[in-house]
């Protein structure tokens, strides 16, 4: 006997749209995306003004050269103490 089998269904252009279709939808999501996030960005995001951006600024400045001299402080303290150590063994 011989066994007659019917073509797969679908089989055809039909993949083709489908891709399409998944890459349009890709696109409009990233362009929706883009479209809400530059809405967020203009209405909704509260940007501080220049008086404010300089005072952080200069509280940002002066706590690094604060927390550098500390650092510089110990790295002297440190070494005066290894080289004493030092010293003093050889």
């Amino acid at each position: 006997m011989v066994e007659h089998r019917s073509p797969k269904p679908g089989v055809g252009s039909s993949s083709l749209s489908t891709r399409a279709k998944k890459i349009y939808l890709r696109i409009m999501k990233l362009i929706n995306y883009f479209k809400e996030s530059y809405s967020e960005l203009v209405h909704k995001t509260s940007w501080p003004t220049r008086q404010e951006l300089t005072n952080s600024a200069v509280v940002v400045l002066v706590a690094s050269l604060l927390i550098a001299l500390v650092v510089w402080a110990m790295d002297s303290g440190f070494e005066s103490i290894m080289t004493f150590i030092y010293n003093k063994v050889l």
